[in-house]
């Protein structure tokens, strides 16, 4: 549309002489951006992006819609026909155009002040995996038809699923679904990373624009997901996705950009795909010979005439047993391909890169870099979290007040609910992973703010923006989630965890509250609150309070690193001793501290502890056993 429509000087005429014309940037003004794409949805019946709505001058919407090409075609309307109309109908029917904006209004602040009044029943999280199960693609992975999403928030849905209830296909669909998306083109075999969406069913052909929280949300699942399997290529593939999140997004004081563009020099993927000569001219030919093989780089190309790396039909024992060398070599021989490929590959003109900081999508990024540094007991990941969160709290915090976008020095707008919720995501990551008590201090910070500044008194839920935020026609109050999960269903699931960390009952009612509130939201769809359902089932499953002591510092690291390689979605780890135990949410767990032992376990279940375990290794064979009871 920018294209053809807003630089074409016939629409600017009109634009200009009939409306005034206001572009958002929807990352930087979430608010704006959700309240008017639920306006174009109940209008409409669908949402997209570009997002064009119409407003009377007090910002409330009459008319609205997504792609409007320059002239109607095809039952598509125009922006040469629209804009006239659209004028004339206001200039002549004012009160009526009035009254549908009135009645929009309305609607919509009916929507942010419905409440529940239950709490949501085991039925809706079964009847959640059903939907999955009836969406799920079994020949490629994933879910529905193209273009196809990565949904990372279905995935971790999933997981805790399989955990719960024992359903190892729950566990299945992730796993094909990672394979589906690993093997083809979505991912970036050359360079690491995810596109943002396939536009076919096998997940060969992506919109090639890279997301910092696509490979955020990704990167949490690939480290759940091998904490349940222990499959070494979900390893591979998180530190894969974490170079090049280190090499092309992170700026020199330790933030994350937002996105890579699509396109360079005009063409999108160019900097992505590759010939046949050019690999086998890059490459000496027996090496390129079989990185084409494995690769699918043809003559004729499966995209465009050129190639995009992909596995998808790809069988490396094959491969392997044609040469007559082992699988690993051939490995190892593909490795050093995609290494002078890379070298070869920066040579080119690289796409745009988005490089505003948003508080929100780095605290995602901190967040499965602390997850994962924890899992695989790399200090590399860990390193980069806390220099993401470092960068938050010196250049968008200042101690009163949190910003949601840094840019060349320049920060601007207030935070909304989603930067405060994946920030208090990312501080009880990084306190598990590390156990400091200043990352239990900013959680329990941030757990004031949001009470104090976005809840909701009357229904309960937690408002998209502050009591003092930039007044709009409405205070959203959003439970479902899009590419994102949205704030309310992240905040219920962390303050969940923040509850059992502190053992504050009045938290966890709280959260059940949060809960009560979309109740009606998740009986009616509940595949649109997949995130939030995790927090439904943790509640359902109530999980253990695990608490280590003793004086062995060697021994508690080596039972925590043992620990975090299993898969305990529902339970919290605490190591109870003087130097991390000095606040007061935690004094609960003070009587655990144990200055007498190298070691001691305390399992804690519904209030209630077991006796105390002195042995290390058979501490290690109770985490084994999951059932830790």
């Amino acid at each position: 549309m920018e294209r053809e429509s807003f630089e074409d000087q016939e629409v600017a005429d009109l634009l200009n002489k009939y409306f005034v014309s206001i572009k958002v940037d929807r990352e930087e003004r979430p608010d704006i951006d959700s309240i008017y794409m639920t306006v174009c949805q109940m209008l409409t019946g669908q949402g997209g992006w570009p997002l064009n709505v119409f407003l009377t001058p007090h910002q409330k919407p009459f008319y609205a819609g997504t792609y409007f090409p320059k002239t109607s075609h095809y039952g598509r309307p125009g922006m040469m026909d629209v804009l006239p109309q659209l004028h004339e109908k206001y200039e002549q029917e004012r009160d009526n155009i009035e009254n549908i904006a009135d009645k929009i209004t309305s609607s919509l602040k009916e929507r942010s002040t419905a409440g529940g009044g239950k709490e949501i029943s085991e039925n809706v999280i079964h009847k959640a995996y059903q939907e999955i199960v009836q969406s799920f693609d079994r020949l490629y992975g994933g879910f529905g038809q193209a273009p196809k999403f990565p949904l990372s928030h279905q995935l971790l849905f999933l997981l805790r699923y399989y955990y719960w209830t024992g359903t190892d296909a729950a566990l299945t669909m992730v796993e094909e679904t990672l394979e589906g998306m690993t093997n083809g083109g979505i991912y970036d075999h050359i360079g690491g990373g995810f596109a943002r969406y396939s536009t076919d069913n096998m997940w060969l052909v992506p919109h090639f624009e890279k997301m910092l929280y696509d490979n955020a949300l990704l990167l949490y699942v690939l480290a759940e997901t091998y904490q349940s399997t222990h499959n070494e290529k979900w390893k591979k593939i998180s530190y894969e996705v974490f170079e090049f999140i280190k090499r092309e997004m992170t700026n020199a004081d330790g933030g994350f950009y937002s996105a890579i563009d699509a396109d360079s020099e005009g063409i999108e993927g160019k900097y992505y795909v590759w010939s046949r000569t050019e690999v086998l001219n890059i490459l000496d030919f027996t090496l390129g010979e079989l990185f084409c093989e494995a690769y699918d780089i043809s003559d004729e190309g499966n995209f465009e005439g050129s190639n995009i790396p992909n596995m998808i039909e790809t069988e490396l024992e094959e491969i392997a047993s044609d040469r007559g060398l082992s699988v690993e070599n051939v490995k190892m021989q593909l490795e050093k391909a995609k290494n002078i490929l890379l070298k070869e590959r920066e040579k080119r003109v690289y796409p745009h890169l988005d490089d505003k900081i948003l508080t929100s999508w780095n605290a995602l990024m901190a967040a499965a870099l602390a997850k994962a540094g924890m899992v695989f007991q790399e200090p590399q990941f860990l390193e980069h979290a806390r220099n993401s969160i470092t960068f938050i709290e010196e250049k968008l915090w200042n101690g009163e007040q949190l910003y949601a976008r840094f840019r060349d020095g320049d920060v601007k707008f207030k935070a909304y609910l989603d930067d405060y919720a994946f920030l208090l995501w990312a501080y009880l990551e990084m306190y598990e992973a590390e156990q400091r008590v200043h990352d239990m201090q900013q959680a329990i910070k941030i757990k004031n703010i949001l009470f104090h500044e976005f809840w909701d008194q009357q229904n309960g839920g937690f408002y998209f923006t502050s009591t003092d935020a930039e007044s709009l026609i409405f205070r959203e109050k959003q439970g479902f989630d899009g590419a994102l999960p949205s704030g309310n269903s992240v905040s219920s699931l962390q303050l969940w965890r923040l509850a059992k960390l502190t053992e504050d009952m009045d938290l966890q009612e709280k959260v059940n509250q949060l809960l009560v509130s979309f109740e009606h939201d998740a009986t009616v769809y509940p595949h649109g609150l997949l995130y939030m359902l995790q927090t439904v089932i943790a509640m359902y499953a109530g999980g253990k309070e695990v608490v280590v002591s003793g004086l062995n510092h060697n021994k508690i690291k080596e039972f925590i690193h043992f620990y975090h390689e299993s898969y305990h979605p529902f339970d919290i780890l605490m190591v109870a001793n003087p130097e991390r135990i000095n606040i007061e949410e935690l004094q609960v767990w003070k009587d655990k501290i144990d200055g007498k032992h190298d070691f001691v376990l305390y399992v804690c279940e519904q209030y209630s502890c077991k006796n105390p375990i002195y042995n290390i290794e058979e501490a290690k064979q109770m985490i084994v056993t999951k059932n830790l009871s």
